[in-house]
C-alpha cells in the first residue's frame, strides 16, 4: 500500500495524532495525502452560534458533514489511494463509507477513545474495512457482535522527532518547571487527587480547569491550551511528570482503566520522569522498572516524596522508558503494524503499476533517484506513485517535476 488518505478530524486529542501518522506514513516509504478537516471548523462552529432553533441547528450541522464527506470523496477520485485512513471523529458519515465501499476504496478507523465513554463506534464501525482500538475486551467481543471482523489492538505511541530530550535554558526551567507538575483537562477525578498537592511545588498545565479555587492559584497561563512544543518543555523541565488519567467520576481519584493514554508514551520518549497510574494494559507495553506506578491516591502522594529525595532513581527510570519506547512504541512502528494487518487482510487492489522505460539515460535516472530520495520514495516507486507524490506537495516545481507532471496529463488526454 503505498498511497494512504489520512482524514483528520476537526479538533480533540486525535487530530495531532492524526498528523503523527501521516509522518510516519511517509517515513514508511508512503505518498500521504491530508484531508485537512480543521480548516472547515470556523464554520462549523459558527453554525454552532447560529440563533435559531435547537432543530434547525442539528439540521445544519448534519449537512455540513455530509458536505465535508463529499469533500473527502473528491479527495479520494483526485488521489486515489490504496487506503483511506481516518482518525477517531474524523468527518465521515456512513453513506460516504457505504460509497468507498462499493468504489472498492478500503477504509480504516484509529478509535483511539475510550469505548464507553464515545459510544458512536456502534453506528460507525461495521461500515470501516479495518478498525484499530486502543483496547482489548470487552471491546473487541463488542465489536465482534456488530460482524466487525477485521479489528486490531494498536496502541498509542509517541513521535520522537517531536518528543525528545531537550537542552533548556534556565528561563525555560523557571517558567516550565517544578516539583511537580501535570499536563492536560480538568476532569473530576484529578480535581479531587490534585487538592491533595496544592501546597506543593506544583503547577497545572492545561483546560477545562474553571471554577476550582483550591487549585486555581497552581493553574498556569490562565488554563490555556497548550502547544505541543510547550508540552514538551513542561515534560523535560519537571522532576515529576504525574500522568493520571481521566476520569468523569470524581471517586475514586485512582481507577484502574484499561487504555493507556499517549502522554505516558510522550513523557516517556522525552527522557523525563513519570508517575503514571496502574492501568490493565500498562504491564503489556512496558515492564515494571520501565515507569514508576501508583495505584491509590496515598500511593501517589508516598511515590512523590520518595522520588523527589531521589534524582539518581528518577534518571534511571527515565533512561529506562526512553529506550523502551524508541524501540517498541513509535507511530512508525503502529503504522507499520497497520500496514502490515491491512495487506494480511485486505484483498489487493487491481492496480497495474505504471513502470519506467528501461532505456532511460543515465543523467535522467541519477535526477529520478534524487527526487525518489527527496520524496521519501522508495528506489521502486513507479510513476502513478511519484505523479501522486508530486501532487500532494506544495511549493515550487523543479524541472523534472513539472516535466511528469506535464506527462502525466498527457497520458491522460491521450493514452486513457
Amino acid at each position: 500500500m503505498r498511497r494512504i488518505l489520512v482524514v483528520l478530524p476537526f479538533y480533540g486529542g486525535s487530530l495531532p495524532i492524526g498528523r503523527y501518522c501521516a509522518e510516519a506514513l511517509r517515513s514508511l516509504g508512503c505518498v500521504v495525502e491530508v484531508f485537512d478537516a480543521p480548516g472547515f471548523f470556523g464554520a462549523y462552529t459558527a453554525i454552532k452560534e447560529l440563533k435559531v432553533a435547537l432543530e434547525k441547528q442539528e439540521q445544519l450541522q448534519s449537512g455540513f458533514i455530509t458536505l465535508i464527506s463529499r469533500a473527502v470523496l473528491a479527495k479520494v477520485e483526485h488521489f486515489d489511494p490504496d487506503l483511506v485512513l481516518a482518525m477517531a471523529q474524523a468527518p465521515l458519515d456512513r453513506q460516504t463509507l457505504m460509497r468507498l465501499r462499493k468504489d472498492g476504496v478500503p477504509t480504516a478507523m484509529w478509535f483511539v477513545e475510550d469505548f464507553r465513554l464515545f459510544t458512536y463506534w456502534q453506528t460507525f464501525a461495521p461500515y470501516y474495512d479495518i478498525f484499530a482500538v486502543i483496547q482489548k475486551e470487552p471491546f473487541l467481543e463488542k465489536l465482534a457482535a456488530l460482524g466487525v471482523s477485521n479489528t486490531l489492538y494498536l496502541p498509542l505511541a509517541a513521535m520522537p522527532s517531536i518528543h525528545r530530550p531537550l537542552e533548556l535554558t534556565p528561563a525555560e526551567r523557571a517558567l516550565f518547571g517544578s516539583d511537580i507538575s501535570f499536563m492536560g483537562a480538568g476532569y473530576p477525578n484529578r480535581r479531587t487527587a490534585f487538592r491533595h498537592l496544592a501546597r506543593r511545588n506544583f503547577k497545572i498545565w492545561g483546560t477545562e480547569w474553571e471554577g476550582d479555587t483550591e487549585l486555581a492559584p497552581l493553574v498556569q497561563r490562565a488554563g490555556e491550551r497548550i502547544s505541543t512544543e510547550d508540552t514538551v518543555r513542561i515534560f523535560n523541565a519537571s522532576r515529576i511528570n504525574l500522568n493520571l488519567h481521566s476520569s468523569i467520576n470524581a471517586q475514586p481519584p485512582v481507577s484502574e482503566g484499561d487504555f493507556v493514554n499517549p502522554r505516558t508514551f510522550e513523557i516517556a520518549a522525552c527522557g523525563a520522569f513519570q508517575l503514571v497510574d496502574k492501568r490493565g494494559l500498562l504491564a503489556e507495553l512496558f515492564d515494571p522498572e520501565d515507569v514508576a506506578v501508583f495505584d491509590s491516591l496515598d500511593a501517589l502522594m508516598q511515590k512523590i516524596d520518595y522520588f523527589l529525595a531521589r534524582p539518581e532513581e528518577r534518571e534511571a527510570f527515565a533512561a529506562r522508558g526512553r529506550k523502551v519506547v524508541l524501540e517498541r512504541h513509535t507511530y512508525t512502528q503502529r503504522m507499520r503494524s497497520l500496514l502490515d494487518f491491512a495487506r494480511a487482510v485486505l484483498p489487493a487492489r487491481d492496480r497495474q503499476p505504471a513502470a519506467w522505460p528501461d532505456n532511460l539515460p543515465e543523467s535522467l535516472k541519477k535526477d529520478l533517484a534524487a527526487l525518489l530520495d527527496t520524496a521519501g520514495l522508495p528506489p521502486s516507486a513507479d510513476f502513478d506513485t511519484v505523479v501522486a507524490g508530486l501532487r500532494s506537495r506544495q511549493g515550487n516545481l523543479a524541472p523534472l517535476e513539472t516535466a511528469l507532471l506535464f506527462l502525466d496529463e498527457w497520458k491522460k488526454y491521450y493514452l486513457r
